[in-house]
């Protein structure tokens, strides 16, 4: 997709030497990529102690036992 952006050309510069790309386009897509996974690392660190897991593994791999006899 071809947009127009105004970005700080030190920063386009900063990126293409650490990502070692060889295009601006594909080091600025690589540290999009790279900002939005950590993004989703932090949402998912900022659950923990939130979600209320059931560990019922036992249970669901003797009903999965049971089904493949029939």
């Amino acid at each position: 997709m071809r947009t127009t952006l105004e970005l700080d050309e030190r920063l386009v510069e900063e990126v293409t030497k650490l990502t070692k790309e060889k295009s601006k386009s594909k080091a600025v897509n690589k540290a999009l990529e790279e900002y939005l996974r950590n993004k989703k690392i932090d949402e998912l660190f900022s659950m923990a102690g939130k979600v209320d897991l059931v560990d019922n593994w036992r249970e669901l791999e003797e009903l999965e036992l049971k089904e493949m006899q029939w």
